[in-house]
């Protein structure tokens, strides 16, 4: 069952429950039923392409839509290949996969699976929270997820669970149980808000985004010392290049009128310096390195519901947004 067979399959369970909505529910199955045996509205290749690949979710009407894909990094507005698996957010790396998806039924729930390079599951786990981001360390031996949860006394506009796991074994438990140092500031543990994970290739350390109220800091984590120290204010799901030397993330519009606007920009880990990027509308999502130049990121369609694209920009603040990859989520690039 797809992701988007799962959706209405809730949304029917909930109008029924409330009464009145049964005509409603049956045609909104059936319109689906019907949706999902038509062709795909994209071009579908019928075997998977050789040397670099990125992954992302098909978000395309039709066969196929709600599975992962793949095109090749060459040619990424060619024909895709479709799997079988169905996920909300994706990651690979090293022959590991991890897939994200939304339970079907009344409760709040995430599956997170880690699957092998054939899509063989290795593991599974259900967190407690809607689907919000997923990675998986150059290695693929760690992995980190997050889902936004609900019915917590948090002061920030919504709340998130982070956690970090090995692929083969246990977890290190929610990121916010981890000592937070941020200079000049002491956070409750109910203020504590940790969200988007990119890991450094060194096995210990990783970025995130520690929120409290209005206010972020990118943070550095050291997995062995269970630590988060604060290197920068004002960072949302940051995103590690893959030379280590840079972090792409969201920053907030400087227009007083647009206060849920999220904009890219990059930071220099060294010099501390931060680029704007070429993109004014607003970016919900967690950037990817298609290489050291750079980005990508989805953008939502706005309809139909739950349609997107993925869009590359260069990171050096220069040129102009480009169309990557047409009904299209949450790229994950493998490179060789």
């Amino acid at each position: 069952m797809t992701t988007k067979t799962r959706s209405i399959v809730l949304v029917v369970v909930i109008l029924l429950a409330l009464g009145g909505a049964g005509g409603y529910g049956v045609w909104a199955y059936a319109r689906y039923q019907e949706q999902s045996r038509a062709p795909s509205e994209v071009p579908v290749a019928s075997a998977a392409p050789a040397g670099p690949v990125i992954f992302f979710r098909n978000t395309a009407s039709g066969q196929g839509q709600g599975m992962v894909a793949t095109v090749p990094a060459s040619s990424p507005r060619g024909s895709r290949t479709l799997t079988a698996q169905a996920c909300d957010r994706v990651d690979v790396a090293a022959g590991r996969r991890i897939c994200l998806h939304a339970q079907i039924g009344l409760g709040n729930g995430t599956d997170e699976e880690i699957l092998d390079a054939d899509w063989h599951l290795l593991r599974t786990r259900t967190l407690a929270g809607a689907p919000s981001r997923a990675r998986l360390s150059s290695d693929g031996t760690l992995a980190a997820s997050t889902v936004f949860v609900t019915g917590r006394a948090y002061s920030s506009a919504f709340s998130t669970a982070t956690e970090i796991s090995a692929t083969d074994g246990s977890s290190l438990g929610n990121l916010e149980n981890f000592t937070i140092d941020v200079p000049g500031t002491t956070l409750a543990p109910q203020e504590r808000n940790v969200w988007g994970v990119t890991f450094a290739k060194d096995g210990d350390t990783f970025y995130a985004t520690v929120g409290s109220a209005d206010r972020n800091w990118l943070v550095r984590g050291s997995i062995k010392q269970r630590t988060l120290t604060a290197i920068h204010s004002g960072v949302e799901c940051p995103s590690l290049s893959p030379d280590g030397t840079r972090i792409a993330f969201k920053i907030k519009s400087p227009d007083p009128n647009q206060p849920l606007v999220r904009l890219l920009a990059v930071l220099d880990l060294t010099t501390d310096q931060v680029t704007r990027l070429a993109e004014a509308r607003n970016v919900d999502d967690q950037a990817e390195w298609l290489d050291d130049s750079t980005i990508l990121y989805g953008l939502a369609r706005g309809a139909p519901i739950g349609d997107s694209d993925v869009w590359s920009l260069p990171a050096d603040g220069s040129g102009a947004p480009t169309l990557f990859i047409e009904h299209a989520w949450s790229p994950a690039v493998v490179r060789q």
